[in-house]
């Protein structure tokens, strides 16, 4: 049996609907009750779990289970400085991983596979080097994701500790940047809603509006398709020599030129060609950054299946589909209550 924390979420939705399509045994688990009809239509149980409390494990199997698949975190989705919670970043990321480990430690679980952002080596970014799994921190102090990062990191230094004391088999992913249709399209800057870069590009080529670029359009950076980061992880579970930290990325940079050529290409429709128009003298935020990610092919036998057209023509696919629909929708619906009562999203999940 697998055990998926954070079900309800971008990577975990996909996730579940593939180990449910290869005949995984597994239970989906959440702190949001949003894919709870979703996964009992699966016939998937599900259970409601916060993972920064210890009690609400309770509610787990307490064996039979080979491995814990975690995909939980608070992300910034909202980066205003009245947003600053370098609290919650360690009380869900770091004290939620621990609990999910002495979960394992306690069930007699084998396996556990971390998710992590790629922002743990930031500092290296923009560097021009290939970043290796030889580098597993290279933090940047500052900016509105540091602690983010380096509650990351220091939830990924807690599975190297169970991993060497308690010999849990231990596998941390690394992720660059994940494109896909889910609920990741919208976030907050200064405390009013904005919508992730790419997913503004696909909205105005499918209405055939004006794409404007801003700064130096032929910047690139590594990016990955969310199917090709759910291939991995089955790959993990079915492997067991995988051990230890995985990029799992393309390899390639993409630019920001090319990415809008082809959303332009794949997504044009009935309102005609949008146009592209640069804007050198504005600043961009992409940063420059790249993954090796020969150990991934060499030990999991895993390499990206979409290349950049072939992902924009996929996610096209899931949106014409709306296969996802009822989790873009619940995330606007959490988001607005929790900007309305404070809370924050996506915590233990």
């Amino acid at each position: 049996m697998i055990v998926v924390v954070g079900a309800g979420g971008f990577i975990g939705s996909y996730l579940v609907d593939t180990l449910v399509g290869e005949g995984f045994d597994l239970v989906a688990a959440d702190i949001s009750d949003v894919a709870r009809e979703h996964y009992d239509s699966l016939g998937v149980p599900f259970v409601r779990l916060d993972i920064t409390r210890r009690e609400d494990f309770d509610a787990l199997p307490s064996s039979g289970v080979e491995a814990v698949v975690h995909v939980a975190c608070l992300q910034p989705v909202d980066v205003s400085e009245e947003a600053y919670d370098p609290m919650g970043y360690v009380r869900v990321n770091v004290i939620g991983t621990l609990n999910i480990l002495e979960y394992c430690r306690g069930a007699g679980v084998g396996t556990v596979v971390y998710t992590i952002s790629h922002r743990g080596v930031q500092a290296l970014w923009d560097k021009g080097d290939v970043i290796t799994e030889e580098v597993t921190q290279a933090l940047k102090y500052a900016g509105d994701y540091a602690m983010y990062a380096i509650s990351e990191c220091a939830a990924s230094d807690c599975v190297r500790h169970y991993a060497e004391k308690h010999g849990l088999r231990g596998v941390i992913l690394r992720l660059p940047p994940v494109y896909g249709y889910g609920p990741h399209f919208q976030g907050y800057r200064e405390g009013k809603p904005v919508k992730a870069g790419f997913s503004v590009f696909i909205d105005k080529a499918i209405g055939g509006e004006t794409i404007e670029l801003w700064g130096d359009v032929d910047c690139a950076r590594d990016i990955i398709y969310v199917k090709d980061v759910v291939t991995a992880i089955v790959m993990v579970l079915r492997n067991e020599d995988a051990r230890g930290l995985y990029n799992i990325a393309s390899g390639v940079k993409t630019s920001l030129r090319r990415q809008a050529e082809e959303t332009v290409e794949v997504f044009t429709g009935e309102n005609g060609r949008s146009s592209l128009v640069y804007r050198p003298e504005l600043p961009n935020q992409v940063e420059s950054f790249i993954y090796d990610i020969s150990k991934a092919k060499r030990e999991l036998g895993w390499s990206p299946r979409y290349g950049l057209r072939e992902m924009f023509q996929d996610i096209k696919v899931e949106m014409e589909s709306r296969r996802f629909e009822y989790l873009v929708e619940g995330r606007e619906k959490k988001m607005t209550s929790e900007k309305m009562h404070g809370g924050r999203e996506g915590e233990g999940g």
